[in-house]
């Protein structure tokens, strides 16, 4: 197979320091050189390593693992749409700015995406803008901002933004719902991150959304699109049985499988295989997840080894298919 350019769409960073942003916003205890933990108020939330922002390091892992680019996402927990719309933009500058450092070393081959205020639409465009202009490649957002999800009016008006203006959009889940019953087994990224991606594919389904966007968007998913791909055939059933109670699209829910896509990060060669049925080859970026331990290392490991894949589909899933995301040459 010709070597093709390998592009790693979902991974992502933390700073090793911010200014401190007040009381309940999340703080670095960092504990050495090498490794810290990322706190909320008291409590510890995850502990990352040196290789969550120092370059050199991201590097090393890259050619380790055949990678030329990596695109370089924010942190979902930093995203702060729970809180008044000033302060998350203030907060999204500061790290967006962080972003830029982090990328700078290597900016042909670790492209950054900025965060927005996303519960505040009219500033979400303005940081866009602004950091386009200094130049991230696209935006990384959250599926949902307390209760309202994608298809929400002013986040509907965001996404029209980010067709204008030409940047691509990479969801991740986030803010998981809480109960007794996910508290076991890390059970709220295992079900309820999938459930969560579904969700509000859904909602830019049935509440019509893609009727209104423009098909310029580019549009991914993390984690392959959550549990969406493996129940179209359920939504379909569904939209045409029940069509007095089912959302508000022109169209059922696998008409719509063109509009977005998804990375590939489902550490399965048959879940691959079904993800590539569902979405088609051209719909699915190589993503690793990287450098989180429930990512994929080797990064396309799974899409490398992967029988089913002729060798034109795997460049696409290789690399592709994100160059035409990113709008690479």
């Amino acid at each position: 197979m010709a070597r093709v350019p390998v592009i790693d769409a979902h991974t992502h960073y933390v700073p090793r320091g911010w200014p401190d942003l007040g009381d309940g916003w999340p703080w670095l205890r960092v504990e050495s050189e090498k490794d810290a933990m990322i706190m909320l108020r008291s409590q510890e939330f995850r502990r990352i390593r040196s290789d969550c922002w120092d370059a050199g390091e991201r590097l090393e892992a890259m050619d380790a693992d055949g990678v030329d680019v990596q695109v370089v996402s924010p942190t979902p927990v930093f995203f702060s749409y729970l809180r008044p719309g000033a302060e998350a933009a203030k907060a999204a500058r500061i790290f967006n700015d962080l972003a830029l450092e982090i990328c700078a070393p290597a900016p042909d081959r670790m492209l950054p995406f900025c965060q927005v205020p996303l519960q505040d639409p009219d500033a979400a465009c303005a940081e866009l803008d602004r950091c386009l202009a200094a130049g991230h490649r696209g935006v990384e957002i959250g599926n949902h901002v307390g209760d309202r999800d994608l298809d929400d009016a002013g986040i509907v008006t965001f996404l029209q933004h980010c067709a204008a203006v030409g940047a691509p959009v990479f969801v991740h889940p986030w803010d998981m719902p809480g109960s007794p019953r996910l508290d076991r087994w890390m059970s709220q990224w295992l079900t309820g991150m999938p459930a969560e991606t579904h969700l509000s594919i859904l909602a830019l389904v049935l509440g019509g959304v893609f009727d209104r966007l423009p098909r310029s968007l580019r549009l991914c998913f993390a984690h392959g699109g959550g549990s969406f791909p493996f129940w179209v055939g359920r939504m379909d059933n569904a939209w045409h049985q029940r069509p007095d109670v089912f959302g508000s699209s022109e169209f059922p829910p696998s008409h719509y499988l063109d509009r977005f896509s998804v990375d590939s990060v489902v550490f399965d060669e048959r879940a691959l295989r079904l993800l590539v049925d569902t979405m088609g080859a051209d719909h699915v970026l190589l993503g690793s997840d990287y450098p989180y331990p429930l990512g994929e290392r080797p990064v396309g490991e799974v899409v490398r080894k992967a029988t089913f894949l002729a060798d034109a589909d795997r460049r696409m899933l290789l690399g592709g298919n994100a160059a035409e995301f990113l709008g690479l040459p």
